[in-house]
């Protein structure tokens, strides 16, 4: 994938988080809160996510960058510098 803009990279966190949440209510989201907290995620959860965002983007993302992906914003931000600087 060669870049991805705000819009592509939220659609992809919400279908990656509903791969493992599948009735996440995204509405009742706000953009700055802790998916983990608010979507109920476990430690096996969140590394899943991890792995699905991996793997629909083709991007590396290592534990150094996890604290990037906290927030829906967060990890929208992120793909989006990420696919960028590739």
């Amino acid at each position: 994938m060669q870049t991805i803009d705000a819009e592509e990279a939220r659609t992809i966190v919400r279908e990656s988080v509903t791969r493992i949440v599948p009735d996440a209510d995204f509405s009742q989201v706000r953009p700055d809160e802790r998916l983990r907290d608010v979507l109920e995620l476990d430690s096996l959860d969140f590394l899943s996510l991890v792995e699905i965002l991996s793997e629909r983007t083709g991007l590396p993302i290592d534990e150094d960058d996890y604290p990037r992906l906290d927030t829906l914003d967060g990890a929208v931000a992120f793909l989006v510098e990420r696919a960028g600087s590739r």
